[in-house]
């Protein structure tokens, strides 16, 4: 089992019985050391104290079981509202909401797309544009889909 599911596995229950969504767990090397970053979502939101909650409740248990070799420091993060879009539930939130789609390859000859997210399926997703038109993109031609934040 690699690091990243054995630690969803550990800690997914506990995090849910406090209230909270387990979001996603990545572990990559930043800036020469390598980080275990735990994201947590719930309704209404996430701030710093419900971060520091659930540090301290599974920094323990991730001690304890030792689900990763190499020496690591541990992050717990919200989602945030620009987090980048790619599973399924991340594309059922975002229906009927606007979002930017930067392409491998130009696709009409843009790469770069803004529209209202109309449908997903396993494979692509359907965006309406602003004139009314609507593009089919496949998942594996997108490079980047996030929550357009207008400010």
């Amino acid at each position: 089992m690699r690091a990243v599911e054995a630690v969803e596995a550990l800690v997914k229950k506990p995090i849910e019985d406090m209230g909270y969504e387990l979001y996603e767990v990545e572990f990559q090397k930043e800036y020469g050391n390598w980080v275990l970053t735990v994201y947590i979502d719930r309704k209404g939101g996430v701030d710093l104290d419900d971060c520091e909650k659930i540090s301290r409740m599974i920094d323990p248990m991730l001690d304890e079981a030792d689900p990763i070799e190499q020496a690591y420091y541990l992050s717990v993060s919200s989602v945030g509202i620009d987090h980048p879009i790619k599973k399924d539930k991340d594309f059922s939130r975002n229906i009927g909401n606007v979002i930017t789609v930067k392409l491998y390859a130009p696709m009409n000859g843009k790469k770069e797309f803004r529209g209202t997210l109309q449908s997903f399926d396993a494979q692509s997703f359907v965006i309406a544009l602003e004139k009314g038109e609507e593009i089919t993109i496949l998942r594996k031609d997108a490079a980047s889909i996030k929550p357009y934040i207008e400010f």
